[in-house]
C-alpha cells in the first residue's frame, strides 16, 4: 500500500492502528506452494494472527488451535472443523468430551502426554466414535513425548482402539535460520518413522512439522529464504518417509500482511536525546526478539503525514533534517520503547509511523491490559484491496474493573 492509502486509512479509522492485507496472505501461500514438494500441505496456526482466518484459511489445508478460545474463533468464522487440528499442552476434558460426541468432529487430536492419551480414548469411548490422533513429539521442552514415549504408545495402540493414530506431529522452534538444522530435524523425524515401521509393524500415514521459518523483522537480519526454502524442499524430497508431509505455519505465512500505524502525540528533548511519544506501545506491538529497542524494526514515517496537520509549533514541525528520534509508546513504564535513534526528517506530533512485518503475533503478544489503554482497530483489506473492519475501537478498562465495589 502507498504512504497515502495508509493515511487514509489512519484518517477514517484512527490510531493506533493494525492492518492486515489478504492479498499479500495470497501471495505468500503461492510463494511457499510454487517451491515446496507437491506432496507437502500446509497448516496454518491460528495463534500467529487470528483476525486473518477468513482469508488464509480456504488457502491452506489445515488450521491448529490451541485453547478453547481459539476454537470458539473458528466456529465464528464458520471454519470446517474437519480442517482443525486440536492442539496444546491442556485440553480440558469437558471440551474434548464436547468436541468428540459433536455431529462435525476436528480433524486431528494431538496426543502430548500418557494423561491426554488416556483422556482423549475415554471420551472417544464414551461416544463410541474412533477419532484420529497425532502423536506430538517432544523437541526436548514441555511440549509432547520423548521418542521413547511415542514408541509405547504406538507399542500399545490396540489397547487404545477408539484412536486412529495417523502419524507423529512435530515443532521444535521459531525464527530457525539453519537449513541445516532444518534438515536434521527432518532427518531424525524420518528416521523414527522407518524405526516405529520396521520395529512395530506401524506406518504413519502423515508428518506434521513446524519448520519454524524465519521473518527478517530488524536492521541487519540477513539470510537467503530463497536458499533456505530450496533446502527445505530437497531435505523433505530426502525423505524415504512415503506419506503426507504437512508444515505448520504461522510467523512465515502471515508476518508481511501486517502493518501497524500509529501517531506521534509529543516530542520532547531530555539530555540532548530526541523523544517522540506515540499512541501505541509494546502493548501492541512486539516482535520476535525485540527488547527494549535493541533492534531496528521496520518502520517509516508516512511521507505527507505531517502536512495532514494543522501546524502545532511543536520540536520538529520546521525541521526537515534528518535527526535519530527515540520512538517511545503510551504506557508509564521505561519497557515501552518501539525504536531507539530511528533516523526520521521531520517529525513531529501528529505524524504517522508505519511498522511493517506485523502480521504476526504482534498484536496478540504484547501486554494488551497494562494501564488498561483501548485495543486498536483492525482492519483487513480482501482480495480486491477494500478494507472491512474485523475489529473497532475496544476498551480494556471494563476487564480491569473489580465488581466488588470498595468500602
Amino acid at each position: 500500500m502507498t504512504d497515502s492509502e495508509l493515511l487514509d486509512l489512519a484518517a477514517r479509522f484512527g490510531t493506533p492502528l493494525y492492518i492486515f492485507d489478504a492479498r499479500r496472505a495470497a501471495r505468500r501461500v503461492e510463494l511457499l506452494r510454487a517451491v515446496l514438494p507437491d506432496r507437502v500441505e500446509l497448516c496454518y496456526a491460528i495463534k500467529a494472527n487470528p483476525f486473518v482466518l477468513p482469508h488464509i484459511a480456504p488457502l491452506v489445508s489445515r488450521l491448529e488451535v490451541c485453547s478453547p478460545g481459539e476454537l470458539a474463533i473458528c466456529d465464528a468464522c464458520g471454519t470446517d472443523r474437519a480442517a482443525i487440528v486440536v492442539s496444546g499442552v491442556h485440553k480440558d476434558a469437558d471440551l474434548m468430551r464436547e468436541l468428540v460426541a459433536a455431529t462435525e468432529v476436528p480433524g486431528r487430536f494431538t496426543i502430548e502426554s500418557r494423561t491426554q492419551l488416556e483422556l482423549l480414548h475415554a471420551v472417544a469411548a464414551e461416544a463410541g466414535r474412533r477419532i484420529p490422533a497425532l502423536v506430538r513429539l517432544s523437541s526436548g521442552n514441555q511440549f509432547g513425548v520423548d521418542a521413547a514415549e511415542v514408541r509405547a504408545i504406538v507399542e500399545e495402540r490396540e489397547r487404545y482402539p477408539y484412536l486412529d493414530l495417523r502419524g507423529i506431529q512435530l515443532f521444535s522452534g521459531t525464527q530457525k535460520l539453519s537449513a541445516r538444522r532444518v534438515a536434521r530435524e527432518l532427518e531424525r523425524l524420518d528416521a523414527l518413522a522407518l524405526a516405529l515401521e520396521q520395529e512395530c509393524g506401524w506406518r504413519a500415514e502423515e508428518l506434521e512439522f513446524g519448520p519454524g521459518l524465519p521473518v527478517s523483522y530488524f536492521a541487519g537480519d540477513a539470510f537467503d529464504e530463497d536458499a533456505l526454502l530450496a533446502a527445505l524442499a530437497r531435505a523433505i524430497d530426502g525423505m524415504r518417509f512415503a506419506g503426507s508431509i504437512v508444515l505448520e505455519l504461522g510467523r512465515s505465512l502471515v508476518a508481511s500482511c501486517g502493518t501497524f500505524l500509529t501517531r506521534v502525540v509529543d516530542t520532547k528533548v531530555n539530555r540532548g536525546q530526541r523523544y517522540a511519544i506515540v499512541d501505541g506501545g509494546i502493548h501492541h506491538l512486539v516482535y520476535f526478539g525485540q527488547s527494549m529497542a535493541m533492534h531496528q524494526p521496520p518502520c517509516h514515517l508516512l511521507a505527507g503525514s505531517d502536512r495532514r496537520m494543522e501546524s502545532t509549533g511543536d520540536l520538529a514541525s520546521t525541521d526537515p533534517v534528518e535527526a535519530p528520534w527515540n520512538i517511545c509508546g503510551s504506557l508509564c513504564s521505561v519497557n515501552d520503547i518501539l525504536a531507539k535513534q530511528l533516523p526520521i526528517a521531520g517529525l513531529r506530533a501528529g505524524s504517522v509511523l508505519a511498522f511493517e512485518n506485523a502480521g504476526a503475533y504482534c498484536m496478540t503478544e504484547g501486554i494488551s491490559l497494562f494501564l488498561s489503554r483501548d485495543l486498536p482497530a483492525v482492519i483487513m483489506l480482501d482480495m480486491a484491496g477494500a478494507p472491512e473492519l474485523a475489529r473497532a475501537a475496544t476498551p480494556t478498562h471494563p476487564l480491569n474493573t473489580p465488581r466488588v465495589p470498595l468500602p
